[in-house]
């Protein structure tokens, strides 16, 4: 009987330093780290994408009117020329011939006009006199306007064959630089179709245009004016500049794809920029620089009422007392206002604000913040146990060399 008591002694004091123990290992020391920032000044800035092709602001493809041989070309490939100047020119020998026999034919109309004007003339008088028949002088007067329709006839194909003569020179038509030379010299031209295109010419390559496929979702951000950067794979580290000169409303699709073309403006003053090459462009469509702003992860920050309410615990009596014991209901989300969490010290505060612009990543602060105010991206409590700490000092833990036990 005596065994079983000390039993149940050894037993009840078991438990006693068991509660003791688990009382103990249940103390904490429950700390709070915050993530701030303080409000200064940045960018919001929107952007699309858009891939172009850069183009000259003005080119020209210059062609012939006639058939014939090349008999001279003055300009090759990169050569500057100025407006008139004469770039080719075609075998004038069979244009002459033509000019020729065309002259001889208005001759020839002139003639018979002359003549067919004193016949009628004659029967004029005589069928006044009534000396011949109506016939006869009906059949003058229409031999004299046939001759007179005959002569502008054979003077029309002159002139064409004249102009044609002209047209055997090639000049330019703007000043400008020779990106193509499609044709050699011998090469025969035929223009009976369509007019073949001998050269192309760009008139200024300082300045550049590039001709972007603007998405359809994103064509309503784009206006006139706003900023453009772009690269080349020719220069992949180097940002070229321009602006929004021009939206096309014809729609282009390809493979159920709609797109529109936006015309974006290109000072080109170093000429590294060429015709057709590749320009992945970046356009701003919104962009405010140097104002206010807020991180959105402030924006979004609002901690819970046990996480708040824990912290005030956790402060000295004196800063407690002039902070709110509640969680504001509003701080938890109000879906038609801003909150940002201040802190000043020791002291966090929920405040109101209003922003405006945002970029998805930083919100514009248009009120209720100054510059300088150190705003709460997050807060985390952390436990530090008893148990981490015996288990720490643990003297059944091996220990390190040099270690203090």
């Amino acid at each position: 009987m005596k065994k079983k008591n000390i039993i149940i002694v050894s037993a009840l004091t078991i438990i006693v330093f068991a509660v003791l123990a688990f009382t103990l290992l249940r103390n904490t020391d429950q700390t709070y780290s915050f993530e701030t920032v303080k409000v200064g000044k940045g960018t919001i800035s929107n952007t699309i994408t858009a891939t172009g092709t850069l183009e000259a602001i003005k080119t020209v493809s210059v062609g012939t009117q006639v058939s014939g041989v090349i008999e001279k070309i003055l300009v090759d490939f990169n050569s500057q020329v100025k407006k008139g100047q004469l770039l080719a020119q075609l075998d004038e020998t069979p244009l002459l011939a033509q000019l020729d026999q065309s002259k001889s034919t208005v001759d020839q109309a002139e003639a018979q006009v002359k003549y067919q004007k004193s016949t009628y003339d004659r029967y004029k008088i005589l069928i006044g006199k009534k000396l011949i028949a109506q016939s006869d002088f009906d059949l003058a007067e229409y031999n004299y306007n046939n001759a007179l329709a005959s002569l502008k006839n054979a003077k029309s194909v002159y002139e064409k064959n004249r102009i044609n003569l002209a047209y055997a020179r090639i000049y330019s038509p703007i000043d400008g630089v020779i990106l193509n030379r499609a044709v050699d010299e011998g090469q025969t031209v035929a223009a009976s179709f369509n007019t073949p295109t001998l050269f192309t010419i760009a008139n200024d390559l300082t300045q550049m245009r590039v001709e972007a496929k603007v998405d359809e979702a994103d064509i309503g951000h784009v206006n006139m004016n706003q900023r453009v950067e772009f690269t080349v794979d020719a220069f992949p580290d180097l940002k070229f500049a321009g602006f929004v000169s021009e939206i096309r409303k014809q729609p282009i699709v390809t493979s159920n794809v709609v797109t529109y073309t936006v015309i974006i403006q290109a000072p080109n003053p170093e000429t590294k920029l060429l015709p057709g090459m590749t320009a992945s462009t970046t356009i701003y469509v919104n962009e405010k620089k140097d104002i206010p702003v807020l991180p959105g992860k402030a924006i979004r920050f609002t901690p819970t009422e046990a996480l708040y309410l824990g912290y005030l615990k956790s402060l000295p009596e004196s800063v407690r007392g002039g902070m709110a014991p509640n969680l504001p209901v509003a701080a938890r989300g109000d879906q038609k206002k801003s909150f940002i969490w201040t802190k000043n010290g020791h002291e966090i505060q929920r405040k109101e604000v209003k922003i405006g612009e945002n970029d998805g990543i930083n919100y514009e602060l248009v009120s209720g913040l100054n510059e300088g105010d150190e705003i709460i991206l997050s807060l985390a409590a952390e436990k530090a146990t008893a148990t981490t700490k015996v288990a720490a000092k643990s003297p059944f833990m091996p220990q390190r060399p040099g270690q203090k036990k």
